[in-house]
């Protein structure tokens, strides 16, 4: 374990004006490694650990990318509905300071949750996690779907497209002006479906799988409109990852079968073949994003291998289709991955 150091004022701040610390209590605390979006710290209190969370202004990228602070108060919003509707899916918010955009939630001991990237990357490609993580997303998005309260609680049509829909597919259209009608066409369908509460970022470095399941965080880009969107976003992890490890190719491809299934198995709110029609395009357009958008996977760095990615995406996106079979297998056919 990393050794601890006194936590920074602003921290002990936030946990002060909670009513965490003990009179005179100065915790150590460790700067976790994570995002690029927010300062995130591990802090030792009296009463056990805690994991405080900060919003930046300005992400921690290449690219000059700025967001509102505000998505803190909408990520603690999104952990408190997901709560309500799979409890164990989500950690507990211990407290939260929107002025500062900052908010506290249990630590949660990577001794018990491993991170779903690093089993990925290890070759640990247990598929009852991957229909687990289907199936709890697909709570979520079913719960919110019919819960009218759910729109004006998330009005944040300016944060998504500011922390996804630009950053993502608007920059990717800017470096391919051939595919950009296509990509903008994805921008305006996706702002414009209106369906339930979207985490934003469901990806395997923010999922943890703990004893009870697989755990969501960093829900920064809460948003109520198209859970196509999520899908679409988790499930091109599992196509990238055959790029990186080429040797567990066959393994990611049975997970990505196994989210999807269970994802679509749980879509009551809408005809699934509708949302699948929406998510498989966004699957080939995520999938550029991730080798020529503001923030392009850190595990890709050979540029045959982006090149390979650039081939499969274009492809797909010239001719779209509208199942994510039929998608992942012309992917795969072109990534010489399965």
């Amino acid at each position: 374990m990393t050794a601890l150091a006194e936590a920074p004022a602003e921290i002990v701040d936030v946990l002060r004006r909670f009513g965490l610390l003990a009179p005179g209590e100065r915790p150590p605390a460790e700067a976790l490694a994570g995002g690029v979006s927010s300062d995130i710290w591990r802090v030792e209190l009296a009463r056990g650990p805690v994991c405080v969370k900060r919003a930046l202004a300005k992400l921690k990228v290449a690219q000059d990318w700025r967001a509102p602070v505000a998505r803190n108060a909408y990520e603690v919003a999104w952990m408190q509905a997901a709560a309500r509707l799979a409890p164990e899916a989500v950690p507990k918010v211990l407290g939260h300071d929107p002025a500062h955009g900052a908010f506290v939630m249990e630590y949660l001991d990577p001794a018990r949750h491993r991170l779903w990237k690093e089993e990925l990357r290890q070759g640990r490609v247990d598929l009852d996690v991957a229909r687990a993580v289907g199936a709890r997303l697909v709570r979520i998005h079913a719960g919110t779907a019919v819960d009218p309260t759910i729109p004006a609680r998330f009005p944040t049509d300016a944060i998504f497209h500011a922390i996804r829909l630009e950053p993502y597919l608007e920059a990717t259209a800017r470096a391919h002006a051939d595919l950009a009608p296509a990509l903008l066409e994805l921008v305006r369908v996706t702002a414009a479906s209106k369906r339930a509460l979207v985490h934003g970022d469901v990806s395997p470095k923010n999922i943890l799988v703990g004893p009870d399941g697989p755990v969501f965080l960093d829900a920064e880009c809460a948003w109520y409109g198209d859970p196509a969107f999520d899908i679409a976003f988790c499930a091109n992890h599992l196509l990238l990852k055959a790029v990186w490890k080429p040797q567990h190719a066959a393994a990611y491809a049975e997970a990505f079968e196994a989210l999807v299934h269970a994802y679509l198995t749980g879509v009551a709110w809408e005809p699934p073949e509708a949302l699948e029609a929406r998510a498989a395009p966004l699957l080939a357009a995520l999938l550029l994003a991730r080798i020529d958008g503001k923030s392009p996977v850190e595990y890709l760095s050979a540029e045959t291998d982006k090149a390979r990615v650039r081939d499969a995406a274009t492809a797909l996106l010239a001719r779209p289709v509208l199942r994510f079979a039929d998608a992942a297998r012309e992917i795969h056919d072109r990534l010489g991955a399965a």
